[in-house]
């Protein structure tokens, strides 16, 4: 059976979908999706799904509601599942009821899935609770702005003298008519001196937030430059920001505001980008490289095969984990195949790595560098070593230990696969920080972006940020000033290295 589902996306920040909808959307086939809809969010669907973006951002051009309804029509009849996604909720001033008729008049089975609305979601990330005992116990929400009726239905204009009474009042969508808004409340009888705040971006990263009164806000909000996607909200609730502000507090989170390049391939990113998030920053990630199976794995496979107890097997990285690991079942083999060997890791992000696939490290080099491992290695003890490595590794701890003697196997586990850069990533002003976890990170992000555009965000203010020494060494030989280093070569502690630097810098004017 054919089906439409209509989920609501919530405000921006992509965890904020429900897991119902999360599920529908990572089985469709199809999705009918909000211009303002997180990337993050839809990335859930699967690569293979048929994708329609029909606007919906403000005054921006869209595809009119009529199309639409014809589209997911369309798409119902074609399609096993389609999702209609929706920022924030479908029945908040999402036209999510006239979708679901249009369906239901052409015989579409369909479904609607809630989602967080802006009209809580987004004053709750700028630390205003829409009701609160002391100061608010009803709340409406106002469309900012009336479309144009169609022909023979009749819209009643906006009651701005019933809505002047209640305590809270939410404006949606109008930004553009803001000050005309604020007048006519006003007018209503709702006193000018009436804190209120205008959103924009309500839970992402690039959230902003403007208070003042009903008086005074549009001005203050022009002022800062504040337009769509926004919202308003209006009440003696606004107070509580000074008390309750979480999201965009800069001593909570010292890296608020700051846009951080992180430069990780895209499938070791992850972890990285969620620490910057959590800290406040603004992640732009910029894939350089993928990795993919060595061309010719039987050097590997055979060294896995002919493993003799005794045998220390060593992993400079976490990709060489994943990739040996992956050879070890592809060939027939399993952990078992190990027995009676040892396992070394450089530095403890690449012992988390093993200890993913339930390996204990007999040695753990620190600091975490192949010249550390090295010497960590033949104190131990030892005479035969196998180093799984990349097609681009370097071969420092291959010549340590043949120099001391050692029978040593370093066959290329994966390859390294340059990513070209999408030139809308390096488009705009310069970002606060870029981070780089490599020295072959750091060669590849000058070859992509080019030296005069690094020198020319450094000029700006960009900082750089190195994992490691190597990966430090890399920044200095081209040209860039190097405004940290972690302590520990792991991804907290890069993280850890910018807090310490760009948290305690000047912040940037509310922009």
């Amino acid at each position: 059976m054919t089906a439409v589902w209509l989920v609501g996306a919530g405000p921006g920040d992509a965890g904020l979908i429900t897991v119902r909808g999360r599920d529908l959307l990572s089985a469709c086939d199809c999705v009918v999706h909000d211009h303002l809809v997180a990337p993050a969010v839809l990335a859930l669907a699967p690569a293979s799904a048929e994708r329609h973006d029909v606007g919906k951002r403000g005054h921006a051009e869209s595809a009119k509601q009529e199309d639409i309804n014809r589209l997911l029509v369309d798409c119902g009849r074609r399609h096993r599942l389609t999702v209609r996604l929706k920022g924030g909720d479908p029945f908040l001033f999402g036209r999510g009821g006239e979708e679901c008729a249009a369906l239901a008049a052409h015989g579409i089975t369909f479904g609607v899935v809630p989602g967080v609305t802006a009209g809580t979601g987004v004053p709750a990330y700028a630390g205003i609770p829409v009701t609160h005992r002391a100061a608010a116990s009803a709340v409406v929400f106002v469309t900012g702005h009336q479309q144009r009726p169609s022909p023979g239905v009749v819209i009643e204009p906006i009651d701005w003298a019933s809505f002047a009474k209640i305590e809270t009042i939410v404006l949606y969508m109008g930004m553009h008519r803001l000050r005309e808004n604020c007048q006519a409340l006003i007018a209503a009888g709702r006193s000018s001196d009436t804190p209120a705040a205008a959103i924009q971006w309500g839970t992402l990263p690039e959230q902003r937030t403007v208070v003042g009164t009903l008086a005074d806000l549009p001005e203050r909000a022009a002022s800062a430059g504040l337009g769509a996607p926004a919202i308003t909200v209006i009440g003696e609730v606004v107070r509580w920001r000074d008390q309750v502000r979480w999201f965009d507090d800069p001593v909570a989170r010292p890296l608020w505001g700051r846009r951080i390049v992180v430069t990780r391939a895209q499938a070791h990113a992850g972890r990285l980008a969620e620490l910057f998030t959590e800290r406040g920053a603004a992640v732009i990630t910029i894939p350089l490289a993928r990795f993919e199976d060595a061309i010719d794995p039987g050097s590997l496979d055979l060294a896995l095969e002919q493993l003799v107890p005794g045998t220390w097997i060593a992993f400079t990285s976490v990709t060489a984990v994943e990739f040996t690991c992956d050879r070890l079942w592809r060939i027939g083999r399993d952990l078992r195949a190990l027995a009676g060997c040892r396992l070394a890791a450089v530095g403890p992000t690449t012992a988390a790595a093993l200890a993913k696939r339930k390996l204990r490290p007999d040695l753990v080099a620190e600091p975490a560098t192949a010249a550390a491992l090295a010497e960590a290695l033949i104190a131990a003890g030892g005479t035969t070593a196998l180093l799984p490595r990349a097609d681009n590794g370097r071969d420092v701890l291959a010549q340590r230990l043949s120099a001391a003697g050692w029978t040593v196997s370093d066959p290329i586990a994966y390859r390294t696969v340059t990513e070209p850069v999408d030139p809308a990533l390096l488009a705009g002003p310069a970002p606060d920080a870029v981070t780089l976890a490599s020295a072959a990170t750091a060669d590849r992000l000058v070859a992509a972006c080019g030296g005069s555009l690094l020198a020319a965000w450094a000029a700006a203010g960009c900082r750089f940020y190195a994992i490691g020494p190597h990966t430090a060494a890399a920044i200095r030989g081209h040209g860039l000033a190097l405004s940290g280093q972690a302590d520990e070569a792991t991804v907290g502690g890069l993280v850890d290295a910018v807090v310490a630097d760009l948290g305690a810098a000047p912040r940037p004017p509310l922009r």
